[in-house]
């Protein structure tokens, strides 16, 4: 069974740099042809995705995002980990990691088959 586990602060002031990890288990991140992303959700708002890196270390962002956004992985402890800078209210959300096979459409949220439980992060100084 895939089980994926987002972990990080709950709170981060204006200004700062987020840092979320996702931890997996039952499966690799570097299984080929699989993909592990970032994706938020605002209060009140839809999911928007983030960015991802590949089974091969590539990654891949939101345009929107990409001038804050960086994507790493561990593949000794099976975690990958998102760094989010500058932040501000506006990036107040429950943040989520998740899979998906294949490249084409990473942005589809509903093509992700296993997701983490999601995590909180208020932006707030």
């Amino acid at each position: 069974q895939v089980q994926l586990q987002e972990s990080g602060p709950g709170l981060v002031k204006p200004s700062q740099t987020l840092s979320l990890t996702c931890t997996v288990s039952g499966a690799s991140i570097t299984t080929h042809f699989y993909y592990w992303s970032w994706i938020r959700q605002p209060p009140g708002k839809g999911l928007e995705w983030m960015g991802a890196i590949a089974w091969s270390g590539s990654t891949y962002y939101s345009p929107s995002l990409k001038s804050r956004t960086s994507i790493i992985r561990d593949t000794s402890k099976n975690q990958f980990t998102l760094q989010l800078s500058s932040v501000t209210p506006e990036d107040t959300a429950v943040y989520y990691c998740a899979r998906k096979y294949e490249m084409a459409g990473l942005d589809r949220v509903d093509e992700y088959d296993y997701w983490g439980q999601g995590t909180q992060v208020t932006v707030s100084s």
